[in-house]
Protein backbone atom coordinates (compact mmCIF):
# COMPACT_ATOMS: atom_id res chain seq x y z
CA UNK A 1 0.00 0.00 0.00
CA UNK A 2 2.96 2.43 0.13
CA UNK A 3 2.02 3.53 -3.67
CA UNK A 4 -1.08 5.56 -1.59
CA UNK A 5 1.30 7.25 0.87
CA UNK A 6 2.16 11.22 0.71
CA UNK A 7 6.14 11.27 -1.17
CA UNK A 8 8.79 14.28 -1.55
CA UNK A 9 11.54 14.45 -3.56
CA UNK A 10 13.31 14.49 -0.42
CA UNK A 11 12.36 10.83 0.69
CA UNK A 12 13.74 9.24 -2.22
CA UNK A 13 17.25 8.72 -4.47
CA UNK A 14 15.90 7.96 -7.66
CA UNK A 15 12.70 7.53 -8.81
CA UNK A 16 11.84 3.83 -10.34
CA UNK A 17 12.10 3.41 -13.83
CA UNK A 18 8.59 1.64 -14.31
CA UNK A 19 7.11 4.90 -12.56
CA UNK A 20 8.69 7.72 -15.04
CA UNK A 21 8.06 5.59 -17.91
CA UNK A 22 4.43 5.15 -16.77
CA UNK A 23 4.51 9.31 -16.29
CA UNK A 24 6.17 9.77 -20.01
CA UNK A 25 3.75 7.36 -21.61
CA UNK A 26 0.57 9.22 -19.69
CA UNK A 27 2.13 12.80 -20.35
CA UNK A 28 2.60 11.76 -24.31
CA UNK A 29 -1.21 9.45 -24.76
CA UNK A 30 -3.02 12.35 -23.09
CA UNK A 31 -1.56 15.65 -24.92
CA UNK A 32 -1.72 13.66 -28.47
CA UNK A 33 -5.22 13.87 -28.30
CA UNK A 34 -4.96 17.37 -29.21
CA UNK A 35 -2.67 16.63 -32.61
CA UNK A 36 -4.73 13.64 -34.14
CA UNK A 37 -7.20 16.01 -36.25
CA UNK A 38 -4.32 17.74 -38.55
CA UNK A 39 -3.21 14.83 -40.91
CA UNK A 40 -6.55 14.46 -40.94
CA UNK A 41 -7.86 17.54 -42.20
CA UNK A 42 -8.34 17.14 -45.91
CA UNK A 43 -10.22 13.90 -45.38
CA UNK A 44 -12.66 15.51 -42.94
CA UNK A 45 -12.79 18.96 -45.22
CA UNK A 46 -14.34 16.84 -47.89
CA UNK A 47 -16.63 14.17 -45.49
CA UNK A 48 -18.02 17.48 -43.96
CA UNK A 49 -18.07 19.63 -46.89
CA UNK A 50 -15.92 22.54 -45.76
CA UNK A 51 -13.70 24.62 -46.87
CA UNK A 52 -10.16 24.93 -45.89
CA UNK A 53 -10.42 27.72 -43.36
CA UNK A 54 -13.46 25.69 -42.00
CA UNK A 55 -11.18 22.55 -41.06
CA UNK A 56 -8.22 24.91 -39.76
CA UNK A 57 -10.88 25.93 -36.63
CA UNK A 58 -10.51 22.43 -36.09
CA UNK A 59 -6.72 22.48 -34.70
CA UNK A 60 -7.14 26.10 -33.54
CA UNK A 61 -10.23 25.55 -31.49
CA UNK A 62 -8.57 22.38 -29.85
CA UNK A 63 -4.99 24.51 -28.97
CA UNK A 64 -7.37 27.33 -27.52
CA UNK A 65 -9.22 24.73 -25.53
CA UNK A 66 -5.85 23.32 -24.08
CA UNK A 67 -4.81 26.77 -23.37
CA UNK A 68 -7.86 27.94 -21.52
CA UNK A 69 -7.50 24.45 -19.57
CA UNK A 70 -3.86 24.95 -18.82
CA UNK A 71 -4.90 28.40 -17.09
CA UNK A 72 -8.67 27.48 -15.43
CA UNK A 73 -7.67 23.79 -14.10
CA UNK A 74 -3.85 23.51 -14.26
CA UNK A 75 -3.48 25.35 -11.14
CA UNK A 76 -5.76 22.67 -8.90
CA UNK A 77 -2.60 20.66 -8.93
CA UNK A 78 -1.09 22.75 -5.96
CA UNK A 79 -4.69 22.94 -4.17
CA UNK A 80 -5.42 18.93 -4.26
CA UNK A 81 -4.10 16.08 -4.92
CA UNK A 82 -2.72 15.41 -8.80
CA UNK A 83 -3.32 11.88 -7.92
CA UNK A 84 -7.23 12.39 -8.27
CA UNK A 85 -6.72 15.55 -10.26
CA UNK A 86 -4.76 13.12 -13.04
CA UNK A 87 -7.62 10.13 -12.91
CA UNK A 88 -10.84 12.32 -12.99
CA UNK A 89 -9.31 14.53 -15.98
CA UNK A 90 -8.43 11.77 -17.88
CA UNK A 91 -11.82 9.80 -18.02
CA UNK A 92 -13.10 13.75 -19.02
CA UNK A 93 -11.05 13.12 -21.79
CA UNK A 94 -12.06 9.91 -22.99
CA UNK A 95 -15.78 11.47 -23.25
CA UNK A 96 -14.02 14.45 -25.56
CA UNK A 97 -12.93 11.94 -27.81
CA UNK A 98 -15.86 9.73 -28.15
CA UNK A 99 -17.76 12.95 -28.71
CA UNK A 100 -15.08 13.63 -31.65
CA UNK A 101 -15.60 10.22 -33.01
CA UNK A 102 -19.45 10.35 -33.40
CA UNK A 103 -19.55 14.06 -34.49
CA UNK A 104 -22.10 14.39 -37.00
CA UNK A 105 -21.01 17.44 -38.69
CA UNK A 106 -18.23 20.34 -38.73
CA UNK A 107 -19.80 22.44 -35.78
CA UNK A 108 -20.91 19.41 -33.44
CA UNK A 109 -16.96 18.46 -34.26
CA UNK A 110 -15.66 22.24 -33.34
CA UNK A 111 -17.51 21.91 -30.01
CA UNK A 112 -15.87 18.01 -28.81
CA UNK A 113 -12.55 19.46 -30.23
CA UNK A 114 -12.67 22.22 -27.48
CA UNK A 115 -13.53 20.18 -24.41
CA UNK A 116 -10.57 17.37 -26.24
CA UNK A 117 -8.26 20.21 -25.84
CA UNK A 118 -9.85 21.32 -22.20
CA UNK A 119 -8.98 18.24 -20.80
CA UNK A 120 -6.11 16.87 -22.10
CA UNK A 121 -4.61 19.27 -20.12
CA UNK A 122 -3.97 16.18 -17.62
CA UNK A 123 -0.52 16.47 -19.50
CA UNK A 124 0.19 19.49 -17.64
CA UNK A 125 -0.64 17.43 -13.98
CA UNK A 126 1.78 14.44 -14.83
CA UNK A 127 4.79 16.96 -15.89
CA UNK A 128 4.75 18.98 -12.14
CA UNK A 129 4.12 15.40 -10.91
CA UNK A 130 7.19 14.27 -12.20
CA UNK A 131 8.89 17.44 -10.68
CA UNK A 132 7.69 17.34 -7.25
CA UNK A 133 8.61 13.57 -7.31
CA UNK A 134 12.21 13.78 -8.65
CA UNK A 135 15.20 14.46 -6.48
CA UNK A 136 16.52 18.06 -7.12
CA UNK A 137 20.00 16.68 -8.68
CA UNK A 138 18.14 14.81 -11.35
CA UNK A 139 15.13 16.89 -11.77
CA UNK A 140 16.17 18.38 -14.94
CA UNK A 141 16.64 14.73 -16.59
CA UNK A 142 13.81 13.61 -15.10
CA UNK A 143 11.25 15.94 -16.51
CA UNK A 144 13.14 15.57 -19.68
CA UNK A 145 12.09 12.12 -20.00
CA UNK A 146 8.44 12.81 -19.19
CA UNK A 147 8.70 15.41 -21.50
CA UNK A 148 9.98 12.87 -24.30
CA UNK A 149 6.89 11.09 -23.58
CA UNK A 150 4.76 14.00 -23.88
CA UNK A 151 6.56 15.03 -27.42
CA UNK A 152 6.75 11.55 -28.66
CA UNK A 153 2.64 11.61 -27.97
CA UNK A 154 2.81 15.06 -30.05
CA UNK A 155 4.54 14.04 -33.19
CA UNK A 156 4.20 10.27 -33.52
CA UNK A 157 0.24 11.04 -32.85
CA UNK A 158 0.17 12.24 -36.44
CA UNK A 159 2.23 9.05 -37.78
CA UNK A 160 -0.86 6.93 -35.77
CA UNK A 161 -4.25 9.46 -37.31
CA UNK A 162 -2.53 9.82 -40.82
CA UNK A 163 -2.32 5.58 -40.91
CA UNK A 164 -5.71 5.24 -39.08
CA UNK A 165 -8.17 7.80 -41.09
CA UNK A 166 -6.40 6.78 -44.56
CA UNK A 167 -6.96 2.84 -44.11
CA UNK A 168 -9.64 2.73 -41.22
CA UNK A 169 -11.77 5.93 -41.31
CA UNK A 170 -11.14 9.29 -39.13
CA UNK A 171 -13.57 8.16 -36.90
CA UNK A 172 -11.62 4.77 -35.35
CA UNK A 173 -8.67 7.27 -34.47
CA UNK A 174 -10.85 8.81 -32.03
CA UNK A 175 -12.11 5.54 -30.92
CA UNK A 176 -8.67 4.38 -30.41
CA UNK A 177 -7.45 7.34 -28.33
CA UNK A 178 -10.54 6.81 -26.32
CA UNK A 179 -9.44 3.57 -25.94
CA UNK A 180 -5.45 4.29 -24.71
CA UNK A 181 -6.62 7.40 -22.59
CA UNK A 182 -8.66 4.94 -20.26
CA UNK A 183 -6.17 2.69 -19.90
CA UNK A 184 -3.36 5.00 -18.94
CA UNK A 185 -5.77 7.04 -16.57
CA UNK A 186 -6.16 3.76 -14.55
CA UNK A 187 -2.36 2.82 -14.84
CA UNK A 188 -1.30 6.53 -13.09
CA UNK A 189 -3.97 5.85 -10.75
CA UNK A 190 -2.40 2.75 -9.34
CA UNK A 191 1.03 3.71 -9.93
CA UNK A 192 1.10 7.09 -8.41
CA UNK A 193 1.35 8.39 -4.79
CA UNK A 194 -0.76 10.65 -3.12
CA UNK A 195 0.31 13.97 -3.60
CA UNK A 196 0.36 16.54 -0.53
CA UNK A 197 -0.78 20.10 -1.81
CA UNK A 198 1.51 22.94 -1.56
CA UNK A 199 -1.66 25.18 -0.41
CA UNK A 200 -4.70 25.65 0.87
CA UNK A 201 -6.15 28.77 -0.55
CA UNK A 202 -9.04 28.88 -1.95
CA UNK A 203 -9.81 28.54 -5.90
CA UNK A 204 -10.51 32.02 -6.64
CA UNK A 205 -7.42 33.08 -4.34
CA UNK A 206 -5.73 30.39 -6.52
CA UNK A 207 -6.36 31.93 -9.77
CA UNK A 208 -5.40 35.60 -8.31
CA UNK A 209 -2.11 34.33 -7.26
CA UNK A 210 -1.33 33.23 -11.23
CA UNK A 211 -1.45 37.14 -11.71
CA UNK A 212 1.32 37.74 -8.83
CA UNK A 213 3.67 34.78 -9.87
CA UNK A 214 3.43 36.42 -13.42
CA UNK A 215 4.38 40.25 -11.94
CA UNK A 216 7.06 38.97 -9.43
CA UNK A 217 8.86 36.43 -11.94
CA UNK A 218 10.86 37.92 -15.02
CA UNK A 219 12.42 34.82 -15.81
CA UNK A 220 8.85 33.40 -16.30
CA UNK A 221 7.81 36.43 -18.39
CA UNK A 222 10.58 35.69 -20.98
CA UNK A 223 10.40 31.85 -20.94
CA UNK A 224 6.90 32.05 -21.49
CA UNK A 225 7.21 34.53 -24.40
CA UNK A 226 10.66 32.52 -25.98
CA UNK A 227 8.32 29.06 -25.89
CA UNK A 228 5.29 31.06 -26.99
CA UNK A 229 7.10 32.42 -30.19
CA UNK A 230 8.41 28.88 -30.89
CA UNK A 231 5.18 27.44 -30.43
CA UNK A 232 3.61 30.04 -33.24
CA UNK A 233 6.17 28.22 -35.41
CA UNK A 234 5.38 24.45 -34.44
CA UNK A 235 1.86 24.78 -35.32
CA UNK A 236 1.99 27.02 -38.28
CA UNK A 237 3.59 24.22 -39.35
CA UNK A 238 2.00 21.13 -38.35
CA UNK A 239 -1.30 22.55 -38.88
CA UNK A 240 -0.71 23.26 -42.69
CA UNK A 241 1.51 20.31 -43.34
CA UNK A 242 -1.02 17.97 -44.42
CA UNK A 243 -3.39 20.14 -46.71
CA UNK A 244 0.17 21.42 -48.50
CA UNK A 245 1.20 17.91 -49.16
CA UNK A 246 -2.14 17.19 -50.67
CA UNK A 247 -1.93 20.52 -52.86
CA UNK A 248 1.77 20.28 -54.19
CA UNK A 249 2.74 16.29 -53.77
CA UNK A 250 -0.59 14.83 -54.31
CA UNK A 251 -0.02 12.85 -50.86
CA UNK A 252 -2.35 11.09 -48.82
CA UNK A 253 -3.02 11.66 -45.07
CA UNK A 254 -1.25 8.98 -44.39
CA UNK A 255 2.35 10.29 -45.59
CA UNK A 256 1.49 13.51 -44.14
CA UNK A 257 1.26 12.23 -40.84
CA UNK A 258 4.48 9.55 -41.21
CA UNK A 259 6.28 13.15 -40.91
CA UNK A 260 5.83 12.78 -37.57
CA UNK A 261 8.53 10.33 -37.52
CA UNK A 262 11.28 13.09 -38.28
CA UNK A 263 9.83 14.90 -35.62
CA UNK A 264 9.80 12.25 -33.09
CA UNK A 265 13.68 11.80 -33.71
CA UNK A 266 14.23 15.40 -32.35
CA UNK A 267 11.87 14.79 -29.56
CA UNK A 268 14.49 11.80 -28.37
CA UNK A 269 17.29 14.92 -27.70
CA UNK A 270 14.89 16.04 -24.47
CA UNK A 271 16.66 13.81 -21.55
CA UNK A 272 19.68 15.30 -22.98
CA UNK A 273 18.30 18.57 -23.04
CA UNK A 274 17.73 17.85 -19.38
CA UNK A 275 21.07 16.54 -18.49
CA UNK A 276 22.58 19.76 -20.15
CA UNK A 277 20.18 22.00 -18.45
CA UNK A 278 21.53 20.37 -14.92
CA UNK A 279 25.42 21.10 -15.75
CA UNK A 280 25.92 24.42 -18.01
CA UNK A 281 22.07 25.85 -17.16
CA UNK A 282 19.22 26.21 -18.89
CA UNK A 283 19.64 29.59 -20.22
CA UNK A 284 21.80 28.70 -22.42
CA UNK A 285 20.40 26.15 -23.93
CA UNK A 286 17.04 28.02 -24.85
CA UNK A 287 19.47 30.42 -27.39
CA UNK A 288 20.61 27.28 -28.96
CA UNK A 289 16.96 25.72 -29.20
CA UNK A 290 15.61 28.84 -30.59
CA UNK A 291 18.65 29.53 -33.16
CA UNK A 292 18.25 25.57 -34.64
CA UNK A 293 14.45 26.37 -35.16
CA UNK A 294 15.51 29.52 -36.82
CA UNK A 295 17.67 28.33 -39.33
CA UNK A 296 15.96 24.68 -39.80
CA UNK A 297 12.78 26.92 -41.10
CA UNK A 298 15.10 29.33 -43.12
CA UNK A 299 16.42 26.52 -44.90
CA UNK A 300 12.84 25.60 -46.27
CA UNK A 301 13.45 29.01 -48.38
CA UNK A 302 15.61 27.11 -50.39
CA UNK A 303 12.66 24.92 -52.06
CA UNK A 304 11.93 26.39 -54.79
CA UNK A 305 15.25 25.98 -55.69
CA UNK A 306 15.09 22.19 -56.08
CA UNK A 307 13.96 19.13 -57.59
CA UNK A 308 10.14 17.81 -56.46
CA UNK A 309 12.08 14.76 -54.74
CA UNK A 310 14.80 16.99 -52.88
CA UNK A 311 12.01 19.46 -51.56
CA UNK A 312 10.49 16.30 -49.86
CA UNK A 313 14.15 15.72 -48.33
CA UNK A 314 14.70 19.21 -47.05
CA UNK A 315 11.22 19.47 -45.80
CA UNK A 316 12.12 16.24 -43.58
CA UNK A 317 15.63 17.73 -42.35
CA UNK A 318 14.08 20.96 -41.65
CA UNK A 319 11.07 18.68 -39.73
CA UNK A 320 14.09 17.22 -37.44
CA UNK A 321 15.89 20.15 -36.47
CA UNK A 322 13.01 22.71 -35.70
CA UNK A 323 11.07 19.42 -33.76
CA UNK A 324 14.96 19.43 -31.72
CA UNK A 325 15.01 22.36 -31.49
CA UNK A 326 11.90 23.54 -29.83
CA UNK A 327 11.66 20.53 -27.73
CA UNK A 328 15.28 21.26 -26.04
CA UNK A 329 14.04 24.69 -25.19
CA UNK A 330 10.71 23.78 -23.88
CA UNK A 331 12.74 21.14 -21.23
CA UNK A 332 15.32 24.23 -20.63
CA UNK A 333 12.80 26.55 -19.82
CA UNK A 334 10.72 24.34 -17.35
CA UNK A 335 14.00 23.83 -15.85
CA UNK A 336 13.89 27.48 -15.48
CA UNK A 337 10.56 27.94 -14.65
CA UNK A 338 10.60 25.06 -11.75
CA UNK A 339 13.11 26.42 -9.92
CA UNK A 340 11.33 29.35 -9.39
CA UNK A 341 8.64 28.05 -6.46
CA UNK A 342 8.76 24.74 -5.88
CA UNK A 343 5.11 25.18 -3.91
CA UNK A 344 3.74 26.64 -7.34
CA UNK A 345 5.34 24.39 -9.86
CA UNK A 346 1.85 23.60 -11.12
CA UNK A 347 0.50 27.33 -11.59
CA UNK A 348 3.92 27.86 -13.05
CA UNK A 349 3.62 25.25 -14.88
CA UNK A 350 0.26 26.91 -16.09
CA UNK A 351 1.10 29.78 -16.66
CA UNK A 352 4.10 28.84 -19.28
CA UNK A 353 2.37 26.39 -21.10
CA UNK A 354 -0.79 28.65 -21.85
CA UNK A 355 1.18 31.13 -23.13
CA UNK A 356 2.99 28.25 -25.23
CA UNK A 357 -0.45 26.86 -26.66
CA UNK A 358 -1.95 30.63 -27.40
CA UNK A 359 1.07 30.61 -29.73
CA UNK A 360 -0.45 27.26 -30.59
CA UNK A 361 -3.42 28.39 -31.38
CA UNK A 362 -1.98 31.60 -33.07
CA UNK A 363 -0.07 29.41 -35.23
CA UNK A 364 -3.05 27.11 -36.50
CA UNK A 365 -4.51 30.30 -37.77
CA UNK A 366 -2.10 32.19 -39.11
CA UNK A 367 -0.51 29.58 -40.49
CA UNK A 368 -3.84 28.23 -42.59
CA UNK A 369 -4.44 31.85 -43.01
CA UNK A 370 -0.74 32.21 -44.95
CA UNK A 371 -0.88 29.36 -46.96
CA UNK A 372 -4.38 30.13 -48.06
CA UNK A 373 -3.16 33.56 -49.02
CA UNK A 374 0.74 33.11 -49.80
CA UNK A 375 0.83 29.41 -50.46
CA UNK A 376 3.40 27.66 -48.19
CA UNK A 377 6.23 30.56 -49.02
CA UNK A 378 3.82 32.48 -46.24
CA UNK A 379 3.91 29.36 -43.94
CA UNK A 380 7.70 29.37 -44.07
CA UNK A 381 8.07 33.26 -43.78
CA UNK A 382 5.66 33.10 -40.56
CA UNK A 383 7.95 30.53 -38.64
CA UNK A 384 10.75 31.78 -39.56
CA UNK A 385 10.13 34.88 -38.43
CA UNK A 386 8.62 33.44 -35.00
CA UNK A 387 11.85 31.59 -34.79
CA UNK A 388 14.36 34.77 -35.12
CA UNK A 389 11.67 36.97 -32.64
CA UNK A 390 12.58 33.93 -29.96
CA UNK A 391 16.12 33.92 -29.99
CA UNK A 392 16.26 37.83 -29.83
CA UNK A 393 14.01 37.02 -26.67
CA UNK A 394 16.39 34.54 -25.35
CA UNK A 395 19.43 36.41 -26.01
CA UNK A 396 18.22 39.91 -24.56
CA UNK A 397 17.26 37.27 -21.01
CA UNK A 398 20.58 35.83 -20.81
CA UNK A 399 21.77 38.22 -18.11
CA UNK A 400 18.76 37.29 -16.26
CA UNK A 401 19.39 34.09 -13.41
CA UNK A 402 16.18 34.53 -11.56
Amino acid sequence: MSAINSISAASTEKLPGPLVFTLAAGAGVSVASIYYSQPMLDIISKQFHASIGGVGMIPMLTQAGYALGILLLAPLGDRHDRRQIILIKGLLLVAALLLCGFSGGLNAMLIASFVTGLTATVAQDIVPASAALAPERSRGKTVGTVMTGLLVGILLSRVVSGFMAEYFGWRSMYYLAAAMVLMISVALWRALPRFQPGTNVSYPRLLLSLAHLWQHHQTLRRAALAQGLLSVAFSAFWSTLALMLSERFHLDSAVAGAFGLAGAAGALAAPLAGSFADRIGPARVTQVGAGLVTVSFGLMFLLPLLPLPAQLGLIILSTIGFDLGVQTSLVAHQSLVYSLAPEARSRLNALLFTVVFIGMAAGAALGSAALAHFGWTGVVTLATAAGAASLVVRLCSSHLKN
